[in-house]
């Protein structure tokens, strides 16, 4: 049996050796860490993809265990860390709650965004100090860019965006202790309040007689929906925005952080990229495979015994899907722990699969290529400020899905 610390600096530095381990001599493995931490990782990519859209897996939280109430990780009235939205709800729930907001997220949707990213980017950039200085490249753009996209795209006042990120801190990196609990439900309740704040604002000032996909904004949009067509709850209504604004944005950070590690570290690969520009969407994709913003998708429930890869999961675990290993394994790609942008074999499960497949790929994708392909022109000198091994990872939280960095130093 191979032992993994999911909580250690060395895995959270490079877990990919030790997914390796556990696709050769594990691939369905039964984690137990701390504070009552259960479940199950499956780590091989055919069995991560079937797993993705097995409907016996399940993400109500109703079926959720004891650790994740006591933990904050599910509230009380079995609401998620985000409370009710499309991602912590299965079929009917999921359907209708996805087709709200699916039409703002469409490729033509969002390819109409282009020049407004670009310009966001474009300023952030102009606001970096001269060649030579040095900057934290997510705090300088990786942050800020989806961050103003986001609360553009909702109608949230951009001049909050503080506030949106030390919540989405707390959501992605609060840990299994005792204090990450408390810093959870503290987070919750004030997100919450302000959400309520901002729902009864915009409700205020609506106009009702504006049909849903005509309203100014999705906040504007999810309030019509759910105070003129009874298409969704006063919870699903708070949940839904919770997930786009928070969730939605930090898979996009991670993608520009990771990214530009992942070039800069690949000398060879960065030298590519900047000969060959036009290489940058195949890039992207091979950068999200490589190493991607969500290591391990988010948690599923078994509401009955499941086999997956010839192991038995019981009935009331938790599943675990590692998208990071399931990216890595050499019978799906081959020399999968090197990074090569020219590659033509795809099939990544960086953004999942099956009906909870990200809503907001498309626009992830769009600011990644803009943020990386701007940074690439603008700097052709750029370099880490520091040798990779002091980097910090931010530590995986009570769920264990986000990887990134807490910081990024560069020399411009």
């Amino acid at each position: 049996m191979t032992d993994v610390d999911l909580w250690s600096p060395e895995f959270q530095a490079n877990p990919y050796p030790a997914y390796a381990a556990l696709r050769a001599n594990s691939p369905v493995h039964r984690l137990v860490g701390p504070m009552g931490f259960e479940a199950w990782l499956v780590t091989r990519y055919e069995d991560a993809r079937a797993a993705l859209a097995d409907p016996r897996l399940v993400r109500n939280m109703a079926h959720a265990p004891k650790w994740m109430r006591e933990q904050g990780v599910v509230s009380d009235e079995g609401e998620g860390p985000l409370g009710t939205n499309m991602l912590s709800t299965d079929p009917p729930d999921h359907t209708r709650l996805r087709k709200l907001v699916v039409k703002a997220f469409t490729r033509s949707r969002i390819e109409q965004l282009r020049p407004r990213v670009q310009e966001i980017t474009d300023a952030l950039v102009d606001d970096m100090p001269a060649q030579g200085q040095e900057i934290d490249l997510l705090a300088a753009l990786a942050f800020p860019l989806p961050i103003t996209v986001i609360c553009e795209l909702l109608g949230v006042p951009n001049d909050d965006r503080a506030d949106f990120r030390s919540w989405a801190r707390v959501f992605a990196s609060a840990p299994l202790t005792e204090q990450g609990a408390v810093q959870r439900e503290q987070a919750r309740v004030s997100r919450e309040n302000y959400l309520t704040g901002l729902i009864e604002r915009t409700r205020a000032r609506l106009d009702p007689t504006v049909a849903v996909d005509d309203q100014p904004n999705l906040v504007s949009a999810l309030i019509v929906a759910a105070d003129e067509h009874d298409r969704l709850s006063a919870r699903e209504l708070l949940g839904s925005i919770q997930l786009l604004l928070l969730a939605g944005h930090e898979t996009t950070v991670n993608l520009i952080g990771n990214g530009m590690l992942a070039l800069l570290t690949n000398p060879d690969q960065l030298k590519l990229l900047r000969e060959q520009p036009e290489l940058l969407p195949s890039a992207v994709e091979e950068l999200l495979r490589f190493d991607g913003p969500v290591e391990r998708a988010t948690p599923r429930f078994a509401i009955e015994d499941v086999e997956i890869g010839g192991v038995t999961i019981p009935a009331g675990s938790v599943v675990s899907i590692v998208l990071g290993s399931a990216d890595h394994d050499s019978a799906h790609i081959a020399d999968g722990s090197r990074l090569d942008i020219t590659r033509t074999d795809r099939g990544h499960l960086a953004f999942g699969h099956g009906i909870h497949y990200c809503l907001g790929a498309s626009l992830a994708r769009l600011e990644g290529r803009i943020a990386i392909g701007t940074m690439l022109e603008r700097f052709p000198n750029m370099a880490l400020a520091c040798p990779p091994e002091e980097l910090q990872w931010r530590p995986g939280g009570a769920a264990n899905v986000f990887r990134g960095l807490e910081t990024l130093p560069l020399r411009l």
